[in-house]
């Protein structure tokens, strides 16, 4: 996936090659940072106003500083892809640290935040979305702060790791054996027509997507109900499927070479991908308005 040529760096537009930060940089040395990714659909954004909002409040739970406000912010996104004239489906990644100054565990005084954001091209997996994906299940090694979302992402990236050299898509993890999410998206598990996931604790990202899927399943009268459910709990399911930015709503028909009920994507998880691309059409035409 090749970056377009215009990023947004600190609080301006400049060619991607012109990037240059020191090495004594917080987010490079402590992972001293937080992200987003943020979709894209036929050149517009979805679930803008969430993931911005996320970020605040990412930075604000590490005490960093943005250079902006949210309106600031989602202005400067939009032209973004104006920039770029983006019109396909994509994703916009955006990044802001605690600075560059010398390497110190304390935080630096009066250096502003680095803020830099770029648009990808992203197509559709829409060959797993209508199939479905195999996953594997994993210890969840992480900190106990994975609402916020920061740049700490070793332990994801070992399990993800771990799920491709399985063959498999993601990395179920789990706590105790309480499934708590995968290694970059949600996960439910659907049982006697209710979904189950884990509760929105400090201990999982509050997916910007599991919001939408949430309203979703209360639009469809379909229980949804925030408690955390057992690895064992996985082989008598009905349906299991993911939720992010990226993946959509995505069916998971295997679990750790174990099919799941009759290896097809299930009726909810159906009606849950028919509701989430509603949802992006709509929000297309309120975007072009």
């Amino acid at each position: 996936m090749s970056v377009y040529p215009i990023i947004m760096a600190q609080k301006s537009f400049t060619h991607k090659d012109n990037l240059n930060y020191p090495f004594e940089e917080r987010g490079l040395q402590f992972g001293d940072g937080v992200y987003e990714v943020i979709r894209i659909y036929d050149g517009a954004y979805y679930l803008l106003e969430e993931h911005v909002d996320r970020l605040f409040r990412s930075a604000e739970a590490v005490k960093i500083k943005l250079l902006f406000t949210n309106e600031e912010l989602k202005a400067l996104l939009l032209d973004l892809l104006k920039r770029n004239e983006m019109k396909t489906d994509g994703k916009v990644y955006l990044q802001a640290t605690r600075g560059s100054a010398p390497r110190d565990h304390v935080f630096p005084a009066n250096i502003p935040a680095n803020f830099y954001a770029y648009v990808q091209d992203q197509p559709r997996h829409s060959e797993k979305l209508e199939k479905g994906v195999s996953t594997i299940t994993q210890r969840d090694i992480r900190w106990e702060n994975c609402y916020i979302k920061s740049l700490n992402l070793l332990p994801n990236v070992l399990a993800k790791q771990a799920a491709k050299e399985q063959g498999c898509y993601e990395a179920i993890l789990h706590k105790d054996g309480v499934v708590t999410e995968c290694s970059s998206s949600n996960v439910y598990l659907v049982k006697n027509g209710n979904i189950y996931t884990h509760p929105a604790t400090k201990g999982i990202l509050h997916g910007c997507v599991r919001m939408r899927v949430e309203k979703f399943a209360h639009d469809l009268d379909i229980p949804f109900i925030e408690e955390g459910f057992a690895v064992e709990d996985i082989e008598m399911a009905d349906e299991l499927f993911l939720s992010s930015s990226t993946s959509e709503v995505l069916p998971v028909i295997k679990v750790d070479n174990q099919q799941i009920a009759t290896g097809k994507p299930g009726a909810i998880t159906r009606k849950l991908q028919e509701a989430y691309e509603a949802d992006v059409k709509q929000r297309q035409i309120q975007f072009t308005k």
